[in-house]
């Protein structure tokens, strides 16, 4: 069967850098550090005291009072996210079949905020069980889709996706699957994720996983730096509206981008640890590519998973200069995770924005907080440290990798009719 084109015509986003597209846009652009010491619990006892927190974020601002307390954290950042990429699109009941419109949007941890409320309330209480009726629809990975699909009456394919901190780069991929099957029109697409809490914090620390600069939170992110110590946590939304392109033009839709293609696959190595050789991201990156149809000459920019971890920066440019070859020294590389952190499961629908926009706008946002040169890094290698740049770019990758071996990549290109 012919496979139908996919396009991007709507961008959604609330982030530590701001809390519209715009503003995170503008931010990585500036090169922007959003990590601060923790505001959203007291964690002067915790190895690490800092995160990427959004910030000015009140939900009645934007949920009535008692609509707010029934949903977590986390649905509240997709809502917000997904309101703006639905307005952005321009889609409505009135001129989208909403049988085929779909929500896919993944997460890494869901409604953690709200399991250590309700665990905790019951654990320092005299043993009734009393726990709030909305616990379980709150702490539900899929209940962010669900109500995205209420919210705006969308009733096409609904589900979540949980690959760890590759969620939503493989929600984006089954909805460019859905749609060029097509099996749908649109697909409101991308992650969300809220843990800066005292269990999100903690489980983290303990697997000396984050870093523990709280001398310096803004500059603790530091991906490709000889000092880097261990990642960011940051918190954060982003959603795509994916349409067919015969939809998209037949209702007169901005475009943004094409999807170009997109690949899926596991490290079989450890929990926690990539292959050593960076493996399981070689594959993955080749897959994309064979998915697109595209040669690693076609691509210009690639936004890597880099988390600012000793093991996980290195086995990443170990992948790239074995699939890209000679070609890798004419890429710009960078990192957002120094700027917004670690968003988890939404941090590859936050990165494929930033690769969207690097297209749109001929800017390749950097990776700050460089000082020191790691000599296991090829030092031919561009990684676009400490200021933004201008390029046209025709065609972005982004990676993503997560707990469990998990690898995802997908490219975007620039629409051409």
């Amino acid at each position: 069967m012919e496979l139908k084109r996919v396009v991007v015509t709507g961008l959604g986003a609330i982030t530590p850098l701001g809390n519209t597209v715009a503003e995170y846009w503008q931010g990585l652009e500036d090169g922007v550090s959003g990590c601060d010491h923790i505001q959203q619990f007291d964690a002067s006892k915790f190895k690490t005291r800092f995160a990427c927190e959004i910030k000015n974020f009140d939900p009645v601002a934007y949920f009535d009072r008692k609509e707010a307390r029934k949903i977590d954290r986390f649905t509240q950042l997709a809502l917000v996210a997904s309101d703006e990429a639905v307005k952005d699109a321009g889609i409505n009941k009135d001129n989208v079949n909403v049988d085929r419109v779909g929500v896919i949007v993944g997460s890494g941890i869901g409604g953690l905020i709200t399991f250590q409320e309700e665990v905790t309330n019951y654990a320092t209480g005299d043993g009734t069980p009393r726990f709030n009726p909305f616990f379980i629809p709150k702490m539900i990975l899929d209940i962010a889709a669900g109500h995205i699909s209420m919210r705006h009456g969308f009733r096409g394919p609904n589900y979540s996706v949980v690959s760890a901190c590759a969620s939503s780069t493989n929600a984006i991929i089954d909805a460019f699957d859905t749609i060029r099957l097509g099996k749908a029109d649109v697909i409101i697409t991308g992650g969300s994720e809220a843990v800066v809490s005292a269990a999100g914090v903690g489980g983290f620390n303990a697997m000396k996983a984050l870093s523990e600069r709280n001398d310096d939170p803004k500059t603790a992110s530091r991906p490709f730096d000889k000092d880097r110590d261990g990642f960011v946590m940051g918190e954060g939304a982003g959603i795509l509206i994916l349409e067919s392109l015969e939809h998209a033009l037949a209702r007169g839709a901005k475009i943004y981008c094409e999807i170009a293609g997109g690949g899926a696959t596991a490290d079989a190595h450890h929990i926690t640890a990539p292959h050593p050789e960076g493996l399981g991201a070689k594959n993955v990156m080749t897959v994309a590519l064979q998915d697109a149809g595209m040669k690693p000459e076609d691509i210009e920019y690639i936004n890597v998973h880099g988390t600012s971890t000793p093991l996980g920066d290195l086995a990443e440019t170990k992948a790239i200069l074995s699939v890209f070859g000679e070609h890798a020294y004419k890429l710009n590389i960078s990192s957002t995770k120094s700027m917004t952190g670690h968003c988890l499961g939404a941090a590859g629908a936050l990165e494929a924005l930033a690769c969207i926009m690097a297209i749109t706008k001929g800017v390749i946002p950097p990776t700050i907080n460089h000082f020191t040169d790691d000599p296991e890094f090829d030092p031919q290698l561009n990684f676009t440290f400490n200021k933004a740049v201008r390029r046209t770019v025709n065609a972005a990758l982004s990676n993503t990798f997560g707990f469990g071996g998990h690898n995802a990549s997908v490219i975007v290109k620039k629409y051409n009719a």
